[in-house]
C-alpha cells in the first residue's frame, strides 16, 4: 500500500517537474519579441504552445485520476469528480488566456462553480437520510449563490461600461402631489 502511494506521489512529482520544464522552455522560446516573425510563424508557435498546454492539462488530469485508483467507494468518486473539475477549470482558463474576454472569464467562473457543485454533491452521496438531504440542499444553495454572484458581477460590469461618463437624472417619486 505504501509502495503504491510513493509510486503515485513520484509520478505526480515527475509530471509537475515535466510541466515546469515545458513551461520554462516555452517561455524561453516565446521571449524572442525583438525578432520579426511572419504571421504564419506566430500562429504555428502559438498553436504549439497551446497544444503543449493542453497536453499538460491532460497529463495532470491523468495523474490525478491515477491517484484516485488507490481509493475505494465514495472517496474514489469524489476524487474523480475533483480531478475532472480541475481539468474543466484549467481548460476554461486556457481558453480565457488565449481569447481574453468577459464571456470567457465568465466561463471560467462557471466551470469553477460547477466543479465545486459536482464535488459537493458527490460528497453528499456518502451520507444517508436527513443528513444527505441537508447536504444536498446546502450544496445547491452554495451553487445558486455562486451563480447569483456571477450575474451580479456581470450586471455591475455592464452598468460600469454603459454608464461611463454619463449622468442620470434624479429619480422622481411616482406618488401624485396632494
Amino acid at each position: 500500500m505504501d509502495l503504491k502511494i510513493y509510486g503515485i506521489a513520484t509520478a505526480i512529482a515527475l509530471a509537475f517537474t515535466a510541466s515546469a520544464a515545458q513551461a520554462q522552455s516555452t517561455t524561453t522560446q516565446g521571449s524572442t519579441a525583438d525578432k520579426p516573425r511572419s504571421a504564419a510563424g506566430a500562429t504555428a508557435s502559438d498553436r504549439k504552445a497551446r497544444d503543449a498546454e493542453e497536453d499538460r492539462i491532460e497529463a495532470d488530469y491523468k495523474a490525478a485520476k491515477a491517484k484516485c485508483d488507490a481509493m475505494k467507494d465514495n472517496d474514489k468518486d469524489v476524487c474523480e469528480k475533483e480531478a475532472k473539475g480541475k481539468e474543466k477549470v484549467a481548460k476554461a482558463e486556457l481558453n480565457a488566456k488565449k481569447n481574453p474576454s468577459e464571456r470567457n472569464q465568465r466561463k471560467v467562473q462557471e466551470a469553477k462553480a460547477e466543479a465545486q457543485y459536482d464535488v459537493a454533491k458527490e460528497k453528499c452521496d456518502a451520507m444517508k437520510g436527513d443528513q444527505k438531504d441537508a447536504c444536498q440542499k446546502q450544496a445547491k444553495a452554495e451553487h445558486d449563490r455562486a451563480k447569483a454572484d456571477m450575474k451580479r458581477a456581470e450586471a455591475k460590469s455592464e452598468r460600469k461600461s454603459a454608464g461611463s461618463g454619463t449622468t442620470t437624472a434624479p429619480r422622481t417619486s411616482d406618488k401624485p402631489a396632494k
